[in-house]
């Protein structure tokens, strides 16, 4: 014989609460005490009480549920902000709905209309250029949205992040002041991909600044994989011997770098430097050791949870621009320019 499920007022009565405290808690936790909340959620997890998601958000107007596009889950700087993010909603008892767009804003259109239309009360998204009828859909349903990896201080939406062309100049600098002045640099695709041209345009500003040019076959874009960091290596090279330093728009394209330097049979730094952006957790423990850019994505996602939340409790939608610190991390893979 099948068991009956478990009811609002089984936890209610198990919790010794009135049911309506329950579903306080359930839809504004904020509004209960901690120790309610603790003894609610007890009688929950004893009972194996699930809400009715449906009757939830038809009383609350809320679904308890935020909508999050990534360009891709094939990047541990992204998984590590979502981790946070979730963490900081779960504890409001919120569920996060993940889907990713593949740099493509056609891709990203549809993934926010399918997130809206299953109700979300808030959307997290990354970069600032989106489809024009993006932001017109999150005008007609008034929710909050915060875009992370970019800090811009006259964004017209929230945002979290830092400034990539602050980050691009820092890099260039890095190795300017080692006394190179040969660059080759391995970006990703710029198209729909703001961070990334913003990183460019930061450095190529900042080897300019130094009386250097950066010429078109100096330059490789490439999708974000170890194989393309490697064969870009040779490409430049082949056309242009004299680069004693290659700029990566990312870690794994520096790790792919390095292995093409080494195929190569150059010595990282002593016959050429490399540099990535993000700061991975590997690197520290690579041989030799990448200088790269560390790109603060544990404190976007707990950033980003307070902020939507808070926007959900206020019932607001105000703008916040937060600005993080993206500092160099000098290690092994960065010397002075060897002398020719």
């Amino acid at each position: 014989m099948q068991k009956k499920k478990p009811t609002l007022q089984d936890v209610a009565t198990q919790a010794k609460v009135s049911t309506a405290t329950v579903s306080r808690c359930l839809n504004n936790p904020d509004m209960v005490r901690v120790e309610v909340q603790e003894k609610i959620n007890r009688a929950i997890e004893n009972l194996g009480y699930v809400p009715d998601g449906a009757a939830r958000a038809l009383a609350s107007r809320r679904t308890q549920t935020l909508g999050v596009i990534v360009p891709t889950i094939d990047n541990s700087i992204f998984s590590k902000a979502l981790q946070y993010l979730q963490n900081g909603i779960t504890k409001a008892n919120y569920t996060l709905l993940l889907a990713n767009n593949d740099f493509s804003q056609e891709v990203e259109l549809r993934e926010v209309q399918s997130l809206l239309s299953r109700g979300i009360d808030g959307l997290v998204m990354v970069g600032a250029k989106h489809h024009p009828e993006i932001y017109k859909a999150i005008k007609r349903y008034q929710i909050p949205v915060v875009n992370l990896w970019i800090y811009d201080p006259e964004s017209e939406y929230s945002c979290i992040g830092f400034d990539h062309i602050k980050a691009g100049n820092q890099i260039a600098k890095h190795l300017i002041d080692l006394g190179h002045k040969n660059f080759g640099v391995i970006s990703g695709i710029r198209e729909n991909n703001d961070r990334a041209d913003e990183r460019f345009r930061g450095l190529e500003q900042q080897i300019e600044n130094a009386g250097f040019t950066l010429d078109e076959d100096h330059i490789v874009e490439c999708h974000y994989t170890v194989e393309n960091g490697s064969k870009s290596v040779h490409t430049l090279l082949d056309k242009n011997p004299d680069i004693t330093a290659i700029i990566c728009g990312n870690d794994i394209l520096a790790i792919g770098a390095i292995h093409g330097a080494q195929e190569r049979g150059l010595k990282v730094p002593e016959d050429l430097s490399i540099t990535g952006f993000d700061n991975i957790e590997i690197l520290p423990f690579l041989k030799p050791s990448i200088t790269t850019i560390n790109s603060p994505s544990r404190r976007m996602g707990e950033k980003a949870a307070d902020y939507i939340l808070q926007q959900i409790k206020d019932k607001t939608n105000n703008v916040e621009r937060i600005e993080l610190e993206a500092e160099l991390i000098v290690r092994e893979t960065t010397g002075p320019a060897p002398q020719i």
